[in-house]
């Protein structure tokens, strides 16, 4: 993709203008037990100020404690919490969408960290048994990535180091909006497709702001939310076609799709989803591969 990543300068940049290293102790600038938090779902919540335990049931959540030293903290994540790949080292819960409450209790946590991918109910549920849970869920452009990982670092008593990542980040991202120059070519990111329906990274969404930020125009910029027509992609015919790489074999084997355009030039980005379906720092890393395909001859 590039020499190196982007991601990687950051996370150096932000280690020396913390003057620490990575897995280091909680900062102590506080000496108060607790403090009152309000998550993203506008829930108040009482939380410790140095948590010691952190269950983290969110892969962003997970990835990003990682780059901000805090990993010594964590005793939980989810299956599917693998970047990076030292966190698979770390006891799994289990899944996302079927929480596992017990094997939650049984890590005696004493923060829960959610994300997107847990509802509200799941959270009240860890409530009731008295375990402070706070939800930093990813937000709709791409620069609320910063805020989520001050809020992250915050939580978990990294509060420095995460913003010296955060800023760190900003600054790469604003000096490549500045030399970003839009390309004349339409990219249509699959999120899912087949019998179960179309979906994608509409307008109002981080991934829309990936794809403009790589200099391409996505074609479901004018819409809202994750659902698009068969008709309208076809239509549409886009330049390029962006997919997990999981997930390219077999979208370009399956009829209709493998009429467009894109599929038929051998213009399908295969890209691995955790740097562009979660919010996280590695989204850099996105920008330049899609700036990379999209600028090529």
């Amino acid at each position: 993709m590039h020499c190196k990543s982007l991601f990687i300068i950051a996370v150096t940049i932000a280690v020396m203008a913390c003057g620490c290293t990575s897995a280091t102790a909680p900062e102590a600038d506080s000496t108060a037990a607790t403090r009152t938090v309000t998550d993203d779902y506008n829930r108040t919540v009482q939380v410790p100020t140095h948590p010691r335990r952190i269950v983290s049931t969110s892969p962003a959540v997970t990835e990003i404690l990682f780059a901000i030293g805090a990993d010594s903290l964590l005793v939980g994540r989810t299956d599917f919490c693998v970047y990076p790949p030292e966190a698979q080292r770390i006891t799994s819960i289990g899944g996302i969408s079927n929480l596992n409450v017990e094997n939650i209790l049984a890590l005696s946590p004493d923060l829960v960290i959610s994300g997107s991918m847990i509802p509200k109910k799941s959270a009240m549920q860890l409530d009731k048994m008295g375990i402070p849970a706070v939800h930093v869920i990813e937000k709709q452009r791409f620069d609320g990535l910063y805020d989520n990982i001050r809020a992250i670092g915050a939580l978990a008593g990294h509060a420095a180091k995460a913003d010296s990542l955060a800023t760190a980040l900003q600054r790469i991202m604003d000096s490549l909006r500045r030399d970003s120059v839009a390309l004349p070519v339409s990219a249509y990111y699959v999120v899912g497709y087949g019998n179960t329906g179309n979906f994608t990274a509409c307008g109002n969404t981080f991934i829309d702001d990936i794809i403009t930020l790589a200099g391409g125009r996505n074609i479901a910029h004018d819409l809202q939310g994750w659902s698009y027509s068969l008709e309208a992609l076809l239509n549409a015919d886009p330049d390029y076609i962006v997919i997990r790489r999981e997930d390219s074999a077999s979208f370009c084997r399956t009829a209709p799709y493998s009429s467009l355009t894109a599929v038929r030039r051998g213009r399908v980005i295969a890209i691995e989803s955790g740097i562009i379906d979660l919010q996280v720092p590695r989204n850099i890393d996105a920008v330049l591969l899609l700036r990379q395909r999209f600028s090529a001859p």
